[in-house]
């Protein structure tokens, strides 16, 4: 493996940090509904926060897979938006601080990244650290959106629904970076958020409040959810309109509804597994065929 050390720049200017929790929220793999995005952009333009390292992103990126937007200009290219993988400190109002790392999941180099990240916390003095990710799930959108947690310890997963299955599922590095944090004896948290599968490659930001909070309740750090919450009733309504027009789709959220309903707390907990396997029954493909156009219909106005 090569030097972890040269995958990252850490800026000169360093924060002082007693134990600063670490949150890894990385695009990709897990990040059904954009919550783990949306959650971060929340958590960086409700708060303020400044940037304590850079990961050389050249590295790690496979830009035939995930291209970065070009903008042309009519005679010559203006802009790139370039990817950015970074370690941000984040503040409260009260001052408290947490470290945020944020950017695409690395395409490459899992070992050697995991690594350079570990390096960084001993570097920081981080205490616990917290993986957020979100994936789609058999729950309709009429109901409280919830987490299913995994630990290191069993004492951090106090007051969570945990999976209690054996499954295997395709890698990804923010699993990856617990697991070592794990065999090294660090405390590791990861919260997945649940969202609904046919609203799985739509905004959700339900499921991103649901993150901060779970967030927040995790690391003491004050972190006000309010325009999550306003966000996320507007698609409420938005996706309610959607289902009373379609009596397919109204069928499948009110089967979702009773499974839910019928399945109580402590079947809530463990239905996460169904995550990576959702059902045709459970979810129906007119439904998603419905749901799946709902990005390409006309603006109402647009055009006239």
């Amino acid at each position: 493996m090569l030097d972890p050390t040269s995958l990252y720049h850490l800026e000169d200017d360093l924060p002082r940090l007693v134990e600063p929790p670490l949150v890894v929220a990385l695009s990709g793999f897990l990040d059904a509904g954009g919550a783990v995005r949306l959650a971060v952009e929340h958590l960086l333009s409700t708060r303020e926060h400044d940037v304590v390292a850079t990961f050389d992103v050249d590295q790690l990126h496979d830009y035939r897979s995930r291209r970065p937007t070009m903008t042309f200009g009519g005679s010559d290219w203006v802009s790139y938006d370039a990817p950015s993988l970074q370690l941000h400190r984040v503040r409260d109002e009260d001052g408290s601080s947490l470290l945020l790392l944020t950017g695409p999941e690395p395409d490459v180099q899992w070992e050697r990244f995991t690594a350079a990240v570990w390096q960084l916390a001993d570097v920081l003095g981080v205490g616990l650290t917290i993986v957020l990710q979100a994936a789609p799930t058999a729950v309709p959108h009429t109901r409280p959106g919830g987490v299913t947690a995994s630990a290191s310890r069993a004492e951090l997963l106090e007051g969570y629904r945990t999976w209690d299955v054996e499954a295997q599922v395709p890698g990804h590095a923010s699993a990856l970076l617990h697991h070592r944090g794990s065999e090294a004896g660090r405390d590791v948290l990861s919260v997945l958020a649940h969202v609904p599968h046919y609203l799985a490659g739509n905004d959700y930001p339900d499921a991103a409040a649901v993150l901060v909070r779970s967030l927040s309740g995790a690391t003491g750090v004050a972190l006000p959810v309010d325009t999550l919450l306003e966000a996320a009733s507007a698609t409420r309504v938005e996706v309610d309109a959607q289902v009373a027009d379609s009596p397919e789709a109204g069928a499948v959220v009110r089967a979702l509804e009773e499974q839910y309903d019928a399945m109580g707390d402590e079947g809530r907990g463990t239905s996460a597994a169904s995550a990576f396997l959702p059902t045709a029954d459970e979810l129906g493909a007119e439904f998603e065929r419905f749901l799946a156009g709902r990005d390409d219909e006309p603006t109402p106005g647009a055009g006239d």
